[in-house]
C-alpha cells in the first residue's frame, strides 16, 4: 500500500504538469506556484475516514494526501491535531454563538507555520536538499529552521529586524544561519533570491509558495476541521492572511476531501483577514482585480500579516471567488482591543494575527454578512506568548511587608 498517492505538479495558474520526483520551485512555463496532485481514486480505495480515525493524532494521519512518500524521510516534532474549540462567551458577546476557534498556537514552534516545515522539510530531505534558504517574518523561519535541524538539513533564514524575537531565538538556537534586514519580508526575498540564484544548486529556496509542499502541510488544517466536526464543515472560516498560505491550502484540502467523498453540500464561506495598514488582499477583492498590486507603506503590530503582494494571490481570490467568500480589514487598535476581550472572556492568549480574526468576525456580524445561527471558525495562527509587546503591563509594586483588602 502506498503512504503517498502523489501522482504530480501541476501549475496553480497555467496548468503545466510538472515532475514531483525532483525539487522544484516554480512553474518553468509562466513562473507561477506549483500545487501538488494525487491519485484520488486510489486514496479513496485505500482508506476511509474510519481508518484514519484509528491512526496516531497528528497530520501525518493523512499521509496519502501528503507528498513524502517514505515513513522513514517523515521529520516530526509531532505537529498536528490541535483543538477546535468552543468560544461560547466572546460569541455571545458578538452574536456568533456558534464560534469556534482552531488553536494553532500549541503546535510545535508555537505557530501554524510547523505544518508546513514538517512537511516541507520532509519532502526537500527525501528529495536529496541539504541547504535551504527563506525569506520569513519570523514563524515561518523559525518553524523550518528547527524542523530542518530535526532532519539534518542546513539552513539560512533572512528577516526583517522588526520580526519577533524569539522568533531570532529559535532560528539561533538551531544553528541556523540567521540574517536581519532593514527592511519588509520582501526586500528579505531578494536577498535570498540572489543567495539561490548564485549557489549553483547547491541552496534550495523554500519561500512561501516557491517550493510546492509547506501547503500540503497547511492544508491539514482543513482536513481536521472537517475531521472534528465529523466529516461536516463549518458555514465560515475567517483566516487572518498575509502570505496566504494556510487559506489556499484549507481550500485545497476540502476540494479534495468533497472530491473524495468525504464531505458534501456547499463548502465554507473563506474570509482573508487582513490588516489595515497592510491590505492588499483586501484592496483587490473589492476592486475586482485578479490579483493584487504591491502595497507601498506596509505595517502592522500583526507582522505574520505584513505581506505587501503575496506570490499567491490569484489563489487566495480565486479561493474566496469559488466559496462565495469576501475580504475584510481591521486596524491595528481593533484587533489589540480583541486580543484582550479574548483573553479576558476565553482565557485563551491568541497571536495579533488571530485576534484580527476575532475583530473580523465581530464586524462581518455586525454587518450581516454573517448570520445569528451560522457556525464560524476563526483560525488562531499562533500563541500568543510570542508577542508579548502586545500586551503593556503597568503593575503596582508591593513592598514585602504590604497587605491587600
Amino acid at each position: 500500500m502506498s503512504f503517498s498517492h502523489l501522482s504530480h505538479l501541476e501549475c496553480g495558474r497555467c496548468g503545466a504538469e510538472h515532475d514531483s520526483e525532483r525539487p522544484q520551485n516554480l512553474c518553468a512555463t509562466c513562473g507561477s506556484p506549483l500545487l501538488a496532485r494525487y491519485d484520488l481514486a486510489a486514496v479513496r480505495s485505500a482508506v476511509s475516514p474510519a481508518d484514519i480515525a484509528r491512526r496516531s493524532p497528528d497530520l501525518w494521519r493523512y499521509h496519502e494526501l501528503l507528498p513524502v512518500r517514505s515513513p522513514e524521510m517523515v521529520t516530526t516534532l509531532g505537529e498536528g491535531m490541535t483543538p477546535l474549540l468552543p468560544m461560547a462567551r466572546f460569541g455571545e458577546r458578538i452574536g456568533v454563538p456558534r464560534l469556534l476557534m482552531k488553536d494553532e498556537g500549541l503546535i510545535p514552534t508555537g505557530s501554524f507555520k510547523a505544518r508546513g516545515a514538517a512537511v516541507g522539510v520532509s519532502r526537500a530531505a527525501e528529495l536529496g536538499v541539504q541547504r535551504l534558504a527563506m525569506p520569513t517574518n519570523g514563524n515561518a523561519g523559525a518553524a523550518w529552521a528547527l524542523y530542518g535541524a530535526r532532519a539534518g538539513l542546513a539552513a539560512t533564514v533572512v528577516m526583517p529586524v522588526d520580526a519577533p524575537e524569539i522568533t531570532r531565538r529559535e532560528c539561533v538556537a538551531s544553528g541556523t544561519d540567521l540574517y536581519l534586514v532593514d527592511g519588509l519580508i520582501s526586500d528579505a526575498g531578494r536577498i535570498v533570491g540572489e543567495l539561490v540564484a548564485a549557489s549553483g544548486g547547491r541552496v534550495f529556496d523554500a519561500s512561501t509558495l516557491k517550493e510546492p509542499y509547506r501547503i500540503e502541510g497547511k492544508k491539514t488544517m482543513g482536513i481536521e476541521i472537517a475531521e472534528q466536526l465529523g466529516w461536516r464543515t463549518p458555514d465560515v472560516i475567517l483566516y487572518p492572511t498575509g502570505g496566504g498560505v494556510g487559506l489556499i491550502g484549507i481550500h485545497k484540502a476540502l476540494l479534495e476531501l468533497r472530491e473524495l467523498g468525504w464531505i458534501s453540500g456547499p463548502l465554507p464561506r473563506l474570509v482573508a483577514v487582513q490588516a489595515e495598514g497592510c491590505a492588499p488582499i483586501v484592496r483587490a477583492f473589492e476592486q475586482g482585480e485578479p490579483e493584487s498590486r504591491f502595497w507601498e507603506g506596509a505595517a502592522t503590530v500583526a507582522f505574520g500579516i505584513n505581506v505587501p503582494k503575496p506570490l499567491g494571490d490569484f489563489l487566495i481570490l480565486r479561493a474566496l471567488a469559488e466559496t462565495s467568500g469576501t475580504a475584510i480589514t481591521v486596524t491595528d487598535a481593533e484587533l489589540l482591543d480583541e486580543l484582550r476581550q479574548v483573553a479576558a472572556l476565553e482565557g485563551a492568549f491568541v497571536c495579533p494575527e488571530g485576534a484580527a480574526a476575532f475583530a473580523a468576525a465581530r464586524k462581518l456580524r455586525a454587518s450581516g454578512w454573517i448570520g445569528p445561527d451560522d457556525e464560524v471558525v476563526v483560525l488562531n495562527t499562533g500563541a500568543g506568548v510570542k508577542y508579548p509587546q502586545t500586551i503593556k503591563v503597568d503593575a503596582p509594586v508591593l513592598a514585602v511587608d504590604a497587605h491587600l483588602a
